[in-house]
């Protein structure tokens, strides 16, 4: 598929962001202009990119799905990277979103021109003009390698767990694993039978609770087949248990002491050596920082051919890596599980608002939106899992779908009403984010005595939603044009 000189709205991304604003908009309007440009060669997002070892979803997939596309083929109750891919391409060619993607096309800068009311953008594969653009690249997209002293001297194989180099074998070698986050807790019980020896590196431990995993059985597939509302009860079952743990994550309450509990014994039971335990144990407040759960992971780290490593990461050299206090580890490749960069999306560098000043520059390091969604400077702009979206509890899926129903409705007023451009206004966007900064004062992510992802580089918490979703979605039911600055565009004057 060829780029259009011009398309109405223009979606960046398609991953579950983009792919389900796509279907909402074709849902009530087939005959909409809206075209996806994907960097990528397939459909997916991270579902595509992340492909490493033992790679599944950390909500269960009764939840991590499409509201309007449910399937009763997945294997677990926590669907593995590959079903989801699979479930996501079906969607595409489902809902008639696949034919308005453009595969291999990367956003490389997108322009408003104020005067004409429009966007310029400049892809991979040309140019195009779009009277709207839609940012749904995702806040964990682009991976985060830190830049480590000798890195460029090491004589061996290194990569990003978001990278994973599926062409060089691990059996037998001495494998470095930088980080103990989510990614690492998935993939490091899966190489480790096979390597020689793991050293894992540690910055900070994390809070690890049982993986609550299942197959689900043939009947029960069955069942969701024949009778669908089965599976929206179930749905909603998990739904109202998540919003209820999310309740008491968000706001600190006396029950957290309770999960605490629960992950100490997990701890106890899957790791003998007291010494490792102590290691391995937080000094902040559980839901702090993102709870990891693993039925397996803590067990690996009590092989004997596993060495963890607290003392973090302080160089490279040739043969290996060095560690905070001077112990220097022979390795043969280095796997970085260092996550993204969720504070510092690289979109932000590829859109220039109406000041021409990128969106990273007018952030400068501390992101802000209106509802996660607009910002103020950047007219005909929508954010997609946006600034202060993000969740500790439940199904990110949920927020993208509440944005898709205040995007389409936006677009809805705009064709109804013969608008041309709608900016949000300074002082709305200003109020929202105080209200949103002084929600976050009273959550464990705030208060729980940790340092995390959540924080940009002005000390704000710019990523986490501060309550329950269904307030989210909410504030999202309709579009509020009384919060944003409407125009149309000029008539131009035609010479004789």
């Amino acid at each position: 598929m060829n780029l259009p000189q011009h398309v109405h709205t223009l979606i960046v991304g398609a991953g579950f962001a983009g792919m389900g604003l796509a279907a909402r908009i074709l849902q009530t309007q087939p005959q909409a202009d809206v075209l996806i440009i994907e960097r990528g060669d397939d459909v997916g997002g991270t579902w595509r990119d992340n492909t490493y070892p033992g790679c599944a979803c950390d909500v269960p997939t009764s939840l991590y799905s499409y509201s309007f596309a449910p399937s009763a083929d997945w294997s677990h109750t926590f669907a593995r990277q590959p079903e989801i891919h699979r479930y996501l391409k079906k969607v595409a060619a489902d809902t008639g979103v696949r034919s308005r993607v453009v595969t291999d096309c990367e956003l490389q800068e997108a322009h408003w021109d104020d005067d004409e009311a429009i966007w310029t953008v400049r892809t991979s594969r040309g140019t195009l003009t779009a009277d709207v653009v839609v940012a749904a690249t995702g806040a964990l997209s682009t991976p985060s390698v830190p830049d480590m002293p000798g890195l460029e001297m090491f004589g061996g194989t290194t990569f990003h767990s978001a990278t994973w180099n599926h062409d060089h074998d691990l059996a037998g070698e001495r494998v470095a694993v930088i980080g103990t986050g989510a990614s690492a807790v998935q993939f490091v019980p899966e190489i480790a039978p096979a390597a020689e020896h793991l050293t894992v590196f540690q910055r900070t431990p994390a809070w690890v609770i049982p993986r609550l995993d299942r197959e689900l059985s043939g009947s029960e597939k069955s069942l969701y087949r024949r009778l669908p509302l089965v599976q929206k009860a179930v749905r909603g079952s998990v739904y109202s248990f998540r919003e209820a743990l999310g309740g008491v994550l968000a706001h600190a309450t006396g029950l957290l002491p309770v999960f605490e509990m629960v992950a100490k014994a997990h701890l106890r039971r899957q790791v003998r050596d007291p010494e490792l335990r102590r290691k391995l144990t937080p000094n902040f407040t559980i839901g702090c920082k993102r709870m990891l759960l693993s039925n397996d992971w803590l067990r690996t780290l009590d092989r004997p051919d596993v060495t963890l490593v607290d003392a973090g990461l302080a160089g490279v050299t040739p043969e290996g890596v060095v560690d905070a206090v001077g112990n220097e580890h022979k390795v043969d490749t280095i796997i970085f599980a260092t996550g993204f960069t969720p504070t510092e999306p690289p979109v932000a560098h590829a859109l220039r608002g109406a000041n021409g000043r990128t969106l990273a520059e007018h952030w400068d390091g501390s992101p802000s939106a209106y509802k996660g969604t607009t910002v103020a400077g950047f007219p005909n702009l929508f954010l997609m899992y946006g600034p202060n979206t993000n969740l500790g509890h439940s199904s990110i899926v949920y927020m993208l779908e509440s944005q898709s129903a205040y995007i389409a409705d936006a677009l809805n007023v705009m064709h109804d009403s013969g608008i041309t451009a709608f900016e949000v206004t300074e002082e709305a966007q200003r109020r929202y984010n105080t209200r949103i900064q002084s929600e976050l004062q009273t959550t464990v992510w705030n208060k729980g005595g940790c340092s995390s992802w959540y924080y940009d580089s002005e000390g704000r918490n710019s990523v986490q939603w501060p309550t329950f979703t269904w307030k989210f979605r909410s504030q999202l039911q309709r579009f509020d044009q009384g919060n944003y600055v409407s125009r149309r565009r000029a008539a131009k004057e035609t010479v004789a």
